[in-house]
């Protein structure tokens, strides 16, 4: 597989990540540059490693994995989605929403976005793929893209309050939806 071609994969796969980012940005308007930055390590750092995984699992378990890794994604995006929507909803001051700087939140939406990278890797693990390479590749994208973000949700953010606290929850379950017709429909 080309360098073109992987670049291509990275972009399609770093489009979840950019999702959670724009909601990372909207739900802490006045973050840090290295809690973006934990925020972008993290997304990035799952959905290289993903493929890995996947390329050391094979084609055997694929379809195994393929039978429920879009519930795990949708159950994990939706359940985050709709606590963003119910906290927006809420007094301000009794309202506590998602802390996408939490480990426990950071590492869900990170697995739920990369799962369709494990799916993937397995398919590099039937094709001629340097993985170092696609790791390389994915990381980096996935890591500006979600750094980007990041900035827009921030900048955003900050001038519409709670409606984009709403938009990022739509979008996290808008994610978790997409990724379940898509596996249905294939299915």
């Amino acid at each position: 597989m080309d360098l073109f071609s992987l670049v291509i994969i990275a972009i399609g796969l770093s489009f979840d990540s950019f999702a959670v980012s724009v909601s990372s940005g909207i739900i802490k308007s006045k973050i840090e540059f290295t809690d973006a930055l934990k925020i972008a390590f993290f997304l990035a750092f799952f959905q290289a490693i993903m493929p890995v995984i996947g390329w050391f699992l094979g084609s055997e378990i694929e379809t195994y994995a393929a039978e429920f890794d879009h519930w795990i994604a949708f159950g994990l995006l939706a359940l985050l989605g709709g606590k963003m929507i119910i906290s927006s909803f809420r007094d301000s001051s009794m309202s506590k929403p998602i802390d996408p700087l939490k480990l426990p939140v950071l590492f869900s939406l990170s697995i739920a976005t990369s799962i369709d990278a494990l799916i993937v890797g397995m398919s590099f693990g039937l094709l001629e793929v340097n993985i170092i390479l696609a790791v390389l590749v994915i990381g980096s994208i996935t890591f500006f893209v979600s750094m980007f973000g990041i900035l827009f949700g921030k900048k955003t953010g900050t001038r519409i309050g709670k409606k984009m606290e709403i938009l990022g929850g739509i979008i996290l379950i808008g994610i978790g939806i997409k990724i379940l017709l898509e596996h249905l429909m294939i299915h």
